[in-house]
């Protein structure tokens, strides 16, 4: 396993071009898939989960070819023209879940299974909705989670299908975006509390760009119209808000002015609140339709948040916590127990190792920093928001060495890269 030793850093600086969104490159690879006509893809992410994505897309039928610095995607009018395929996906939780939705409206014969760990994330609701729609759906393993076999089957549209919604807004998010494939309208009815909405937000906006347009009453009923998808002819992918808290902390944290480009206050994600954070710390923000700027210094304001919001950037927050006068508490994270890794458990072991009192509650966490931060070797876990929250740290004039640091090509193969890139060098 490769290690990276990093810092120490005291001030940083600079601008930032973003990667694509995660979660807007693969909703977009799917939709233009399912779509009549082609679509060009721009700054669509160059990483592990969108090559599992493109991988899994091109063993089902789906064609598609760079031209420069797009991708332009053949769709397939909503019928996937293999009736047979295996597919590996990975720890991708933006492609396994919408796959087992369309895959299980498809006619055919259908294995999914992933990494280790993906077949520990629970999978149950949306399999459960999925047969009340006549999906003839198997598990593989243990009961409740993933490798899947999907068998052919007469599906039909049911007004509502219900799903729950407090485990992850992924299952909704892949109901809504299969639905059109039946070809007659549908709906879907959540129950119980829906977490990430901002999640189900980005899902509603691009199935609208493909003409999709669902209605919704509040967040428990969702009326989605027949399909098919059609092409928007070109579709821009904004850059990653979650990737971007990292450089925005930073900035608040050390110096800045750090600037990143390609999300603003025009983006679609909503994990550009976590500007909302900083700014309760006692940062500085600007912000223009497709960048965000960030200046502040340490140490900040301490916060007590409710973070549901924004999970992925609330990563970014418990590191940020570390540099605050105070305890900060993350409330109502309870999603981070079945991501890529128990992050509330790992993220209260790695921070106490730079000297924090941790205290781990059942969905979040309360975090003392220590008067001085000491220099770590971190674990990641596999998880590449661990590492890349993580390696924040260094800002508090500490080595830490990152242990497993390539587990970021996740998302953001360049990370390290990037984040060098805005250290001033005393």
């Amino acid at each position: 396993m490769r290690t990276l030793q990093l810092g120490p850093v005291h001030r940083v600086a600079g601008t930032v071009r973003l990667p694509g969104s995660k979660s807007i490159s693969n909703r977009a690879l799917l939709l233009s898939a399912l779509a009549r006509g082609e679509t060009r893809l721009l700054g669509l992410l160059d990483a592990d989960d969108t090559r599992v994505m493109l991988d899994a897309l091109a063993q089902l039928g789906v064609r598609s070819e760079r031209e420069g610095d797009a991708l332009r995607v053949h769709g397939a009018g909503g019928a996937l023209s293999a009736r047979q395929a295996t597919l590996f996906l990975g720890n991708a939780g933006t492609a396994f879940r919408p796959l087992t939705a369309v895959l299980a409206l498809a006619a055919g014969e259908y294995r999914l299974s992933g990494v280790a760990r993906m077949h520990e994330r629970p999978i149950g609701d949306l399999v459960d909705a999925l047969r009340q729609l006549g999906a003839r759906i198997e598990y593989l393993g243990s009961e409740g989670f993933p490798p899947l076999a999907i068998h052919s089957a007469r599906v039909r549209a049911q007004a509502p299908v219900r799903v729950r919604g407090d485990v992850s807004s992924q299952f909704l998010s892949a109901l809504l975006m299969a639905l059109p494939v039946i070809g007659t309208p549908g709906s879907v009815e959540v129950a119980g509390t829906l977490i990430s909405k901002p999640y189900v937000e980005i899902t509603l906006n691009l199935m609208a760009r493909f003409g999709i347009a669902v209605e919704r009453e509040d967040w428990r009923v969702f009326r989605v119209p027949a399909g098919p998808y059609r092409s928007p002819g070109v579709l821009q992918v904004e850059g990653d808000a979650s990737s971007a808290s990292y450089f925005l902390a930073a900035g608040a944290i050390a110096g800045g002015p750090v600037r990143v480009e390609g999300v603003g206050r025009d983006s679609i994600q909503g994990d550009t609140a976590f500007i909302e954070v900083l700014a309760k710390m006692g940062a500085q923000i600007a912000t223009g339709p497709d960048w965000i700027e960030v200046r502040g210094r340490a140490p900040l304001a301490p916060f007590d948040l409710d973070l549901n919001h924004i999970p992925d950037a609330a990563m970014t927050a418990a590191v940020a916590a570390l540099f605050a006068r105070g305890p900060s508490t993350l409330r109502n994270i309870a999603s981070w127990r079945v991501k890529e890794t128990d992050r509330i458990a790992a993220m209260a072991t790695e921070l106490r190792k730079f000297g924090a009192q941790v205290e781990e509650r059942p969905d979040g966490l309360r975090i003392t920093p220590p008067p001085q931060l000491r220099p770590a070797s971190v674990d990641t876990y596999d998880d590449h928001r661990m590492a890349m929250s993580l390696a924040l740290a260094t800002l508090g004039g500490v080595e830490v060495r990152v242990n497993d640091p390539d587990c970021v090509a996740k998302t953001f193969p360049g990370y390290f890269d990037a984040l060098a890139s805005i250290v001033v060098q005393a």
